[in-house]
């Protein structure tokens, strides 16, 4: 484990950022975390207003600071799985629902609240949506997604009709109250509350878990170890449009602790109450605690048989009648005396932890979603297995980085001055790759938590986790910047090979489902490599044209309505790669010119769109004689089969559509007036793409090709192509070992990119900048108000310039998401 940035608050004269007591932080699987401070008044002690603060990971000091509105300190922050939206609750009761305004990280509103007036809040969830998965470590050599990733069956915590889940929250309280809001199709929220038990008591520390049948159980105390630590299932249905919940008792148990007579009076208080995962409601996690120390225990739930005296025994057994059972909780393991403990963050993979999936993890020193972590009040972080409790790895805090544990004096060193910078809240990725945590100071601290736990393993095994992440996030839909992480320039090239294997094997359908996915994968592991930089220019390419041609294509309409099972789309490419004619007017004859006949005014407003797809053929042409020894930015399309047959499509389609309305034509800057550009073109890209085609050999680009190829830019002006967006995150950054120390608010704090810049991607001060969506040009200094996406910088305008439907339809399809899947956040007009 090691340190990879920290970031503060800088000081400002009149109010400043303290850390809220009980402090909260909840990281999403879109990798933003959410943390709270409250900010306090100088001048006016009672003038105090509790902040959320929001950040995306790769971008951790353009901090969005929401102030909250809650009268009370906050005291559950819970990200949906979706991780787009966000509850808030507070001391008081009340309840927030935070979304994205406009799908920005950086624009946060409060549209949905609901609260229980004075009656503070202990535990908070959203209800479950039906969805898990399990990761079978043991499969991680297959090479099928399916049986790596099984869908494991789960039932929704509440259906709508059609068996939908219905979306919700919900919340147990101080004085023993459980609450739920069911939010409705249209948008209104249905709220009811009951008891969790006739008896109501105080709660002091509560979780909830969910179960596969779609209940949910809800763990309580009151907080001292001596009472016994209660467990309640709870129904949720909805009766005549009433919200209903009945609750149930189960069986409690008693902390080992306090019956152990050699600790009995040692822990007097239960500092931390969590079910090891959210979907597993039989294993509970407990913390009891003194002023200097700690002991955490770890119970399961069985079933047991029961013992039947032996007047019962002889009757006449009844045909199937089996000995009867009772649930019990059974202590699983419990630690020695600890270190106060002052945070508890549990893993959120759903690692499957069947005897064989351990067995192998343990072999090929897979830890991801095995360790739980527990921060302590001398500043450290110990790793412990969730199921044995045997430390897996320590982290010694800052201010002691180069200690060894066996070195007591230092220890003892540190204990005697002021209290130690120690950790307030610990929250895993989503992948168990990284571990945020804020301090005592609000400062926030991100750590790398290496796959296998710091132990040595050869170069494959480290790929193999590393690509079973990837897989992982690239079948579920997670951002993966916590893999990026521990990802260094020597293994991007093979791990861009093997996800490719990998990502080939599977069946067609997935495929398709996953081909953008991938391909933006695959862009954002080569931005960490200088050697690998060029090719990430292809896949961002890759991922316009892929968007361009299904965009171009969806305009096609079918002439006549019953026909046959093939669109107008895919009877283009079919017919384009049967045809092997270079003359792109023969290719034309074979298609019906019904199906292209559009009105002008779309076709004009695609224009843009239509030129980047000229420019970007002429470019890739001119530049085939330089592919030598170097590999240059256009290298990856020369043996691409596919992509050279859609460039191909979208030639014949443009010259279709430039019949019927001339003025969508790209422009090219010709030295001849007489010279047709699009067939010429199209006679290259031809030739080239017979060379590559998927079903012959592949063969390299004969010499005559490459002679015509290096007479065009003497017959064609060839654009300069603004190929990359500039990437501003930190990712690259972070491959030194020495952690980066940044403010929130300020981004000029960066040291300079280690990695040395390559030509396509130095930009001097005075180009134009590009709107990487529209293919349009902003200006040197662009006044509109832009948004960046936070993986791959791509930068686009906030506000339509174009009204027609065919450009907004463009725009829809990229309002939540950038083209790479990354999210939006919004940069000031001009980045002087």
């Amino acid at each position: 484990m090691e340190l990879a940035y920290v970031c503060e608050w800088e000081k400002r004269p009149k109010s400043t950022h303290c850390p809220s007591i009980p402090l909260v932080c909840s990281w999403s699987c879109r990798n933003l975390v959410a943390f709270t401070t409250d900010l306090k008044n100088e001048d006016d002690d009672k003038d105090v207003s509790h902040m959320i603060h929001i950040i995306d990971t790769e971008h951790p000091w353009d901090v969005y600071s929401i102030s909250s509105g809650h009268t009370e300190v906050i005291s559950c922050l819970e990200w949906d799985q979706s991780g787009s939206r966000l509850l808030s609750a507070d001391g008081d009761g009340q309840i927030k629902c935070w979304s994205m305004s406009d799908h920005l990280v950086n624009s946060w509103e409060s549209a949905l609240s609901s609260s229980l007036d004075g009656d503070p809040i202990v535990a908070l969830s959203w209800l479950h949506n039906g969805v898990k998965l399990a990761l079978h470590v043991e499969m991680s050599g297959s090479t099928n997604f399916g049986e790596k990733f099984s869908r494991v069956k789960f039932s929704p915590s509440l259906t709508l009709f059609g068996g939908k889940p219905m979306e919700g929250w919900m919340a147990v309280t101080v004085s023993g109250l459980v609450t739920v809001s069911l939010l409705k199709p249209g948008g209104a929220l249905l709220t009811a509350s009951e008891s969790l038990c006739r008896l109501r008591g105080r709660v002091a520390l509560a979780d909830i878990a969910f179960t596969g049948g779609g209940n949910i159980v809800v763990a309580a105390t009151d907080g001292s170890s001596s009472s016994p630590v209660q467990f309640y299932k709870v129904v949720v249905s909805v009766v005549n449009e009433k919200c209903r919940i009945d609750t149930e008792l189960l069986p409690s148990l008693f902390l080992r602790c306090t019956t152990d007579p050699l600790r009995r009076e040692k822990y007097p208080a239960v500092t931390h109450l969590k079910f090891l995962t959210r979907e597993n409601s039989e294993q509970v996690l407990l913390c009891a605690s003194n002023q200097s120390g700690s002991i955490v225990e770890c119970w399961s739930l069985r079933k047991e048989g029961l013992p039947v005296n032996n007047i019962f025994q002889h009757r006449s057994p009844v045909v199937g009648e089996k000995q009867p059972t009772i649930l019990k909780w059974r202590i699983l393991t419990t630690t020695n005396d600890l270190e106060r403990v002052s945070a508890v963050a549990l893993p959120k993979l759903p690692i499957s932890i069947s005897n064989t999936d351990l067995k192998v993890a343990s072999d090929t020193k897979f830890c991801p979603g095995l360790g739980l972590a527990l921060a302590f009040h001398d500043g450290s972080i110990q790793i412990l297995h969730r199921l044995s409790l045997h430390t897996m790895g320590v982290f010694y805090g800052s201010s002691s980085s180069n200690q060894r544990p066996g070195e007591e004096s230092a220890l003892k060193r540190q204990r005697t001055g002021a209290p130690a910078l120690h950790f307030k809240a610990l929250q895993f990725s989503w992948t168990s790759l990284a571990l945020a945590g804020v301090d005592n100071h609000g400062k926030l601290h991100m750590l790398r938590v290496s796959p296998s736990m710091g132990q040595v393993l050869e170069m494959n095994t480290t790929l193999r986790h590393l690509l079973f992440l990837l897989e992982y996030c690239m079948v579920t839909g997670y951002d993966w910047w916590d893999v990026l992480l521990h990802v260094q320039p020597t293994m991007v090239h093979n791990l861009v090979e093997k996800l490719h294997e990998e990502y080939m094997r599977q069946n067609q359908a997935l495929q398709q489902v996953l081909a953008t996915r991938i391909v933006a994968v695959k862009a954002s592991l080569c931005k960490l490599s200088t050697a690998t930089a060029a090719r990430a220019c292809d896949f961002h390419a890759k991922l316009l044209l892929i968007a361009i041609s299904s965009t171009l294509k969806s305009l096609l309409r079918p002439h006549v309505l019953n026909t046959p099972d093939k669109s107008p789309g895919d009877r283009l490419t079919e017919i384009c790669a049967k045809n092997t004619d270079t003359d792109i007017d023969k290719v034309m004859i074979n298609l019906k010119t019904e199906e292209f006949v559009l009105d002008g005014p779309p076709l004009q407003s695609l224009q843009q769109l239509i030129q980047w797809v000229g420019d970007f053929v002429l470019y890739l042409l001119a530049n085939l004689p330089n592919q030598g020894s170097m590999v240059r930015p256009g290298f990856g399309f020369m043996r691409d089969g596919a992509s050279l047959g859609m460039l191909r499509e979208m030639l014949v389609m443009i010259r279709i559509w430039g019949l019927l309305k001339p003025g969508c034509l790209p422009t090219f800057t010709a030295t001849s007036d007489n010279q047709d550009s699009m067939q010429l073109l199209f006679r290259l890209l031809t030739k080239l793409w017979i060379c590559s085609r998927d079903d012959g050999p592949p063969q390299d680009p004969d010499e005559t090709l490459i002679d015509e190829c290096c007479l065009l830019p003497s017959q064609l002006l060839v654009p300069s192509m603004d190929w990359l967006p500039v990437n501003d995150g930190i990712i690259v950054k972070l491959q030194g070992k020495h952690p980066l120390k940044l403010q929130f608010g300020k981004a000029s704090s960066l040291p300079g990119g280690g990695a040395a810049q390559l030509e396509v991607f130095t930009r001097s001060p005075s180009s134009q900048k590009m709107d990487n969506l529209r293919c349009v040009h902003m200006g040197v200094c662009p006044t509109e108000e832009s948004k960046a996406c936070t993986r791959c910088g791509c930068v686009t305008m906030l506000r339509s310039p174009n009204k027609t439907n065919a450009m907004k339809q463009w725009e829809q399809r990229w309002i939540k998401n950038c083209l790479c899947g990354g999210l939006w956040r919004r940069i000031p007009p001009t980045l002087t």
